[in-house]
């Protein structure tokens, strides 16, 4: 299927010339639910901005009725952007978008967004039949999946969910996302002169470096990863440390797996701080669970056959990163990932790369509308 390619990257430019980090991306919701309303959606936009600490910004969903039989389609992107992205100047070079500043493009997402727009558009020129579609545009993913943690999903009557937020080029196809857990345990001893009466303090130090030798970071087996990212304490060497704190995660294909090392390093936090005599807090965000999409779904299985008509061969991956998809599969949605032809993401040599755009929109466009003969 043909896209306007000249419109792809009017509206393109437009939308990054928004500019809209992860807070403050309430001029991009504004745009876009201005945008859908004027050509006569209902677009229902709730308050997450607000519920999160950032502006006015919203996640925003609106319905497109299908005109075939089958399971509906929710088209997914975000609206947020990474750092350095305030004023963004935008060039187009040899098939390339890029920035032509020391700023992020913002393709992630605004190529997403793009593309969705661009599906709608030909849908109503080509009067082509196609699924039931809903448009999902999310806020906060780039800071902690903020926006998607904080959606209504009982407004969302689809079950499948194709999240247009991938970087590189096409025939990636995910088996697995990996959940993840972030931990900070605060160790509370007593403060004394580390030179005249150490024995009348409590080292804060010591217990942390206790509970870290009793647990186990790095590869803990082919699907988990623990990693200590963050050590914190002590004000001076002739003082006995009262206070002191690291901070790690746990990745995991298996949920599981995230539970079990999470109970092991608090388990040894407290441990530690019993046999010094000292106290601990621990805190835990469960900052995502595992993705699995349902191999044997229609969403799946027909990218899996939209890749083999464009001539791709699908390479199927796990991934250890995470994104909104894995929300989404939290709460019970055949959710997975596609690319929009967006390299160098969340770097100043960002760029979109538009024949790989084009493929990428061909594979939606077959999806959406049972084009796989």
């Amino acid at each position: 299927m043909q896209f306007n390619q000249e419109r792809v990257l009017e509206r393109l430019f437009e939308m990054i010339k928004i500019d809209s980090i992860t807070y403050h991306e309430g001029n991009m919701t504004d745009y876009l639910q201005k945008y859908f309303e004027n050509i006569g959606y209902e677009v229902y936009r709730d308050e997450a901005g607000k519920a999160i600490g950032g502006d006015h910004a919203g996640n925003l969903l609106l319905h497109i009725p299908g005109t075939i039989e089958g399971e509906a389609i929710c088209l997914n992107a975000h609206q947020d952007t990474v750092e350095p992205g305030i004023g963004i100047e935008p060039v187009f070079v040899d098939g390339k978008v890029k920035s032509a500043g020391n700023t992020i493009l913002a393709a992630d997402d605004k190529s997403g967004i793009a593309m969705m727009m661009e599906i709608h558009d030909r849908l109503k020129e080509t009067g082509i039949p196609h699924r039931d579609l809903y448009f999902l545009f999310t806020i906060a993913e780039e800071n902690g999946l903020l926006g998607s943690k904080n959606f209504d999903y009982d407004k969302l009557p689809a079950k499948n969910i194709l999240a247009l937020d991938a970087a590189g080029y096409l025939g990636d196809m995910l088996t697995s996302g990996a959940g993840k857990d972030d931990l900070k345990a605060t160790f509370y001893g007593k403060m004394a002169h580390g030179g005249i009466e150490p024995e009348k303090g409590i080292s804060s130090i010591a217990m942390l470096a206790n509970a870290i030798d009793r647990v186990k970071f790095g590869r803990i087996d082919p699907e988990t990863t623990s990693n200590l990212g963050i050590i914190e304490g002590g004000i001076a060497n002739n003082i006995v440390c009262d206070k002191a704190s690291f901070s790690c995660e746990v990745r995991s294909h298996s949920a599981s797996q995230i539970t079990e090392q999470i109970e092991l390093i608090t388990k040894a936090c407290y441990d530690a701080a019993e046999q010094f005599g000292g106290k601990v807090d621990v805190v835990v965000d469960h900052f995502c669970p595992p993705h699995k999409p349902n191999l044997e779904g229609y969403l799946t299985k027909a990218m899996h056959k939209a890749l083999e008509l464009e001539g791709i061969t699908p390479v199927y991956k796990v991934s250890n990163g995470a994104g909104d998809a894995n929300i989404f599969s939290g709460h019970g949605f055949n959710c997975t990932n596609i690319t929009t032809g967006m390299f160098a993401v969340h770097t100043t040599d960002e760029y979109l790369d538009m024949d790989v755009f084009a493929q990428a929109f061909n594979v939606v466009w077959r999806i959406i509308t049972d084009d796989l003969n």
